[in-house]
């Protein structure tokens, strides 16, 4: 899989940069997955296939995103909402993830008035004195736009962070709840993935459910 916002990064591995393995690793590959493809121009798409056919050209290219779907109110009890509650809002994203910039621009789309961010890193875990930061910056979101702001997580964030995100408190705490979906593009679509995952597993029924 490969994220199409930073395909390549730094060309550094981890810890130096975000590859989990080198390019040349395409070579014992049988399919690649490009993600965030609905967030990226078609040329930066064109140029992400140029580099992985000039690696291996047999390589089968699919393209994927993030659909969202609606938001979990968070309470002791979560209250499941629809994507147009982000609608005229002003909002905080907060994430501990390693793609921040899909997250965001994702909410972008949803039409709110307004979107600020607080990126952490990779996989971190909120304490006491980030969730004082996090209010803080809330608190001077409404005293700019006279509106109180609702926060907004991942999923990953919330199923690490679901008593602390309560400490939040007065603001509403948003989760953006999507599912992976394949864009059809050049004739490849999520049927024809379903179908070569088949084929290169072996697998006798064609009933695979992703």
């Amino acid at each position: 899989m490969i994220n199409g916002l930073m395909p390549w990064g730094n060309h550094r591995l981890l810890p130096l940069g975000p590859m989990r393995e080198p390019l040349t690793a395409l070579g014992r590959a049988n399919i690649v997955v490009v993600h965030h493809a609905d967030l990226v121009s078609e040329q930066a798409l064109d140029n992400i296939e140029s580099t992985v056919r000039e690696i291996k050209e047999s390589l089968h290219i699919f393209y994927s995103r993030m659909a969202a779907s609606h938001f979990l109110l968070v309470k002791n009890t979560p209250i499941s909402m629809p994507l147009t509650a982000a609608v005229n809002k002003v909002l905080l994203c907060v994430s501990a993830i390693g793609s921040p910039n899909a997250f965001v621009k994702c909410i972008e789309k949803l039409g709110p008035l307004h979107v600020d961010r607080i990126d952490f890193s990779d996989h971190y875990l909120f304490q006491a004195k980030d969730i004082y930061m996090i209010k803080v910056k809330a608190q001077n979101l409404e005293d700019r736009f006279g509106l109180k702001p609702a926060i907004v997580v991942t999923e990953k964030d919330y199923d690490r962070h679901q008593g602390i995100l309560l400490h939040l408190h007065p603001f509403d705490v948003f989760v953006l709840c999507s599912r992976l979906r394949f864009e059809p593009r050049r004739g490849c679509s999520e049927d024809s993935f379903k179908k070569l995952l088949v084929q290169l597993l072996g697998v006798r029924d064609h009933r695979l459910s992703i």
